[in-house]
């Protein structure tokens, strides 16, 4: 027991240091890009942590896998460097009863991946769209940036001059509205000042601009409509429902189940093969770590992490097959597992024939 604790304590303190590093720069990557479209006006600053939160899933189903891996190949190759492997063997460690203490806290990360990728990344993926959309679809004051024209979305253009000392109130606004299937006019609305207004019983927004003047033409006609306001309400576009999110990424794993369509088997088995990567990533790493004291703990990681990529790109090029109706679903992406479970396997026996010496 105490030798159990002691295994699969190093194994998950390093599989998290490198976790933190690889979630610390993907993560990193993403917030810079949201960080740019918030700087450009696309978002209001507002969201960036909500978009990270909903895009954290989907990190950790891709990042978990490969942190597994390099925590054995580094915690065992550091035992071997140590001798610690030699008197383990001493006391009657075999290769088999030390691959059934790395199976536990493999199926510990096993099921914190299934967790991720059978339900909180495509419901990340679902709020990330929605959350989007909705900046998409509504003309917000957060991300107005002044002197510049920006498209929110809808068919609407805006652009002010400056906002008040307080930042609450525009100075010399414009908006323009194109014309749509429901109404053939092109709208172009100038106003002195302006500000946006939530009503609490609705959650509606509204852009109040005072002091302007509001045409109208429909292109092709010579006739134009002209409006001179003091006070004009415009009502900004709603939010989109989640329901009209129906893509693939987005689709529960059960609806996924009961989708015949190829993109969905193949999503559906790229859900569901992450898990059992894990358990193969395992068997694989155990032989691996293994390394000579003269060689250095990392004398074997960089044919590791090759290998790694090999299988994911072999996993990703098996589900885009599938997807585009070249592979069978009935097939799938189990001969990729397959083939790495039987390297695993090939190298646990050879290293169980050689011993741990």
């Amino acid at each position: 027991m105490i030798l159990f604790r002691y295994l699969t304590r190093e194994v998950l303190l390093t599989m998290s240091a490198v976790a933190g590093i690889l979630l610390l720069v993907i993560m990193g990557s993403r917030f810079i890009r949201y960080f740019s479209d918030a700087a450009e006006g696309d978002i209001p600053v507002t969201i960036l942590g909500s978009l990270m939160v909903f895009h954290l899933p989907g990190f950790m189903e891709l990042v978990l896998p490969l942190a597994f891996f390099l925590g054995i190949l580094l915690a065992y190759g550091q035992m071997y460097m140590n001798s610690e492997i030699t008197v383990m063997v001493a006391c009657g460690m075999s290769p088999l009863r030390l691959l059934r203490v790395t199976l536990l806290p493999a199926s510990v990360v096993a099921v914190l991946v299934g967790f991720c990728s059978l339900w909180l990344t495509p419901a990340g993926a679902l709020q990330t769209a929605a959350t989007l959309e909705e900046q998409r679809s509504r003309l917000d004051v957060s991300v107005l940036a002044p002197g510049r024209f920006q498209d929110f979305g809808g068919g609407r253009t805006a652009y002010i001059s400056d906002f008040s000392s307080d930042g609450t109130e525009m100075q010399e606004v414009l908006v323009h509205e194109r014309p749509n299937t429901e109404n053939p006019h092109s709208f172009v609305t100038r106003a002195g000042s302006g500000y946006q207004e939530t009503r609490v019983e609705t959650g509606s927004r509204f852009l109040i601009l005072e002091n302007g003047e509001r045409y109208g033409v429909v292109p092709g006609q010579q006739d134009a409509q002209r409006l001179t306001f003091e006070r004009y309400t415009m009502r900004l576009g709603l939010s989109r429902g989640l329901q009209e999110f129906d893509s693939i990424e987005y689709a529960t794993t059960a609806a996924l189940w009961d989708d015949p369509n190829p993109r969905a088997q193949a999503q559906f088995q790229w859900r569901t093969g992450l898990p059992f990567m894990v358990f193969v990533l395992a068997l694989i790493a155990q032989p691996l770590s293994r390394v000579n004291p003269r060689q250095g703990r990392f004398a074997k990681l960089l044919p590791a992490v090759f290998l790694y990529v090999a299988y994911l790109s072999l996993l990703l090029a098996a589900v885009d097959a599938i997807g585009s109706g070249k592979l069978s679903p009935l097939v799938g992406v189990w001969p990729v597992h397959l083939l790495f479970l039987g390297l695993g396997l090939l190298l646990l026996w050879r290293s169980q024939r050689k011993g741990m010496r």
